[in-house]
């Protein structure tokens, strides 16, 4: 028996290693198409017009439609939660010190830097980014991927661009009304557990947060919208084994997003504080 553990050993090293290898050469492959698709996209917004093939406006602003005005009821429920949360636990933990007055710092730079764009960017991962994967999915299963080739039309240009497009404009200014929501329910619980007025809570922020701290997020928030494109259209140009495929697609799509977008952001912290 232990002779046979022995031997199986090798085999078994053998074929993890394949696996990672797999795995690897997979994740490259997708990182590889995504930079593709990314490009190919750009010649078309770009260029496609002076080759008589532009990007269609009506796709576009159906896409915009989508991904913008039918986001905001819940891009607002969750700002000003979180905005409210966020004022909870700073005054909680400044408490200790005897420094509540001084939240408005953490909150203006917290909201303005990381939690606007990081919420906002998730929210749209999970309702925009599936949304994209399932669509591609199920023209990829029903040929109309294929169909599309057959008659001399770009997929990229027909499909990709016109939701990169709405996905880069329309998610930097749901960040900024995420901002401004979340500022506000922030400001609103401040005013009532403190007793400081919402104009004085309102020059505060003014005077504490910069022009290029809003920046700093809305930036963020227009690498997001390209990672969710870019993530949502692999995962459903991927997508085989029928209607089970297109949900499993689905699901992988919004969890890569949501940690790409983690990871990019900790990176983008990491590089523009040094």
């Amino acid at each position: 028996m232990a002779e046979a553990d022995a031997e199986t050993m090798p085999a078994r090293i053998t074929k993890f290693l394949e696996r990672m290898g797999r795995g690897a050469v997979s994740a490259v492959s997708e990182v590889g198409l995504g930079a593709a698709l990314f490009a190919q996209s750009i010649f078309w917004i770009l260029l496609g017009r002076s080759r008589a093939q532009p990007v269609r406006f009506a796709a576009t602003f159906a896409r915009s439609m989508e991904v913008g005005i039918a986001a905001i009821p819940i891009i607002t429920m969750m700002s000003a939660t979180i905005g409210i949360m966020l004022a909870i636990q700073g005054i909680y933990t400044l408490r200790v010190f005897g420094a509540e007055e001084q939240v408005t710092i953490g909150i203006g730079f917290s909201v303005v830097r990381e939690f606007g764009p990081l919420i906002t960017g998730i929210l749209i991962a999970g309702r925009t980014g599936s949304s994209l994967a399932a669509r591609i999915g199920t023209m990829r299963i029903s040929q109309e991927i294929d169909a599309l080739q057959v008659m001399g039309i770009n997929p990229v240009r027909f499909i990709v661009a016109p939701a990169l497009i709405a996905m880069m404009v329309m998610v930097p200014l749901l960040t900024f009304w995420a901002d401004l929501v979340m500022l506000a329910g922030a400001g609103w619980y401040i005013s009532v557990s403190l007793g400081m007025s919402m104009a004085a809570y309102t020059d505060r922020i003014v005077e504490i947060v910069r022009l290029t701290d809003l920046w700093h997020g809305l930036s963020k928030s227009v690498l997001f919208s390209i990672l969710i494109t870019l993530v949502g259209v692999i995962n459903g140009a991927n997508v085989t084994g029928g209607a089970e495929g297109v949900g499993r697609m689905t699901t992988r799509s919004v969890v890569l997003s949501i940690s790409a977008i983690i990871v990019t952001d900790m990176v983008f912290a990491f590089v523009t504080t040094r």
